[in-house]
């Protein structure tokens, strides 16, 4: 496998991480045999430490650090919200134009933590592909940013307003992810990390990290017919409450 390359400098490397493949060796995930932190260290020949982490199941952005230096100062930028992260995430139902989820989530251990994420709907989509009682199935594209980063947080708070991201398991609909599958032959969770801005903190400059959707996420926007060159191209804002 060879990783799609979108911004390198000498401190920084990011990567367009595809559905499906682990950041890293993890005893809960022992059939898997590749890794995303080994693929790039053997692509480009250097030693690489992963800033954050994505769900195996989401795609996109996938930022290393190419010292422990820059690991070290990178790393705190995401637990004190100086990243602003982006993802594209199709959702069951027809999702409100926007909101924001302000919905504490358990920790492993039981501890509640905050978490927040904001939303809007780019597109609703309908399809001719009845479902329980209803005729037709509808969907949602969104684009959702959060303002913290939780264990799950997007899969949990959209399955928490009852729009719950297509493909998802186990937060997601049992009964929509079978259709999917027998109707489509698709089981990958929708939901790609689009995006990721910062600013530099040895360059001092402003990053902009963008990630073009994957074939499969590409192919479920062709059957709900949602064209995608409504897909956001730039990212401006700076995180919310900084």
């Amino acid at each position: 496998m060879h990783l799609d390359i979108l911004y390198e400098d000498e401190y920084l490397i990011a990567v367009n991480k595809p559905h499906g493949l682990l950041v890293h060796r993890s005893p809960i995930a022992s059939d898997a045999s590749e890794f995303a932190l080994q693929i790039l260290r053997e692509q480009i020949g250097k030693m690489v430490h992963p800033a954050h982490r994505l769900d195996r199941k989401t795609s996109g952005v996938l930022l290393f650090s190419l010292n422990r230096e820059m690991d070290g100062i990178i790393q705190p930028m995401f637990a004190n919200r100086q990243m602003e992260k982006k993802y594209l995430a199709i959702l069951r139902g027809h999702a409100p134009a926007e909101g924001t989820i302000d919905y504490a989530l358990k920790k492993e251990n039981g501890m509640m933590q905050d978490a927040i994420t904001h939303y809007k709907t780019l597109e609703h989509a309908e399809i001719d592909l009845p479902f329980g009682k209803h005729p037709t199935s509808r969907y949602s594209l969104v684009e959702a940013q959060p303002e913290t980063g939780r264990m799950h947080q997007l899969r949990r708070h959209f399955a928490h307003i009852l729009h719950p991201i297509i493909g998802d398991r186990p937060h997601g609909c049992n009964k929509q992810n079978k259709l999917w599958k027998e109707t489509f032959q698709m089981d990958t969770m929708m939901l790609h990390a689009s995006a990721l801005a910062f600013t530099h903190p040895l360059l001092n400059k402003r990053i902009l990290i963008e990630a073009p959707i994957q074939p499969e996420f590409a192919r479920v926007l062709d059957i709900l017919a949602i064209p995608n060159t409504i897909l956001p191209t730039a990212v401006v804002e700076l995180p919310h409450n900084l």
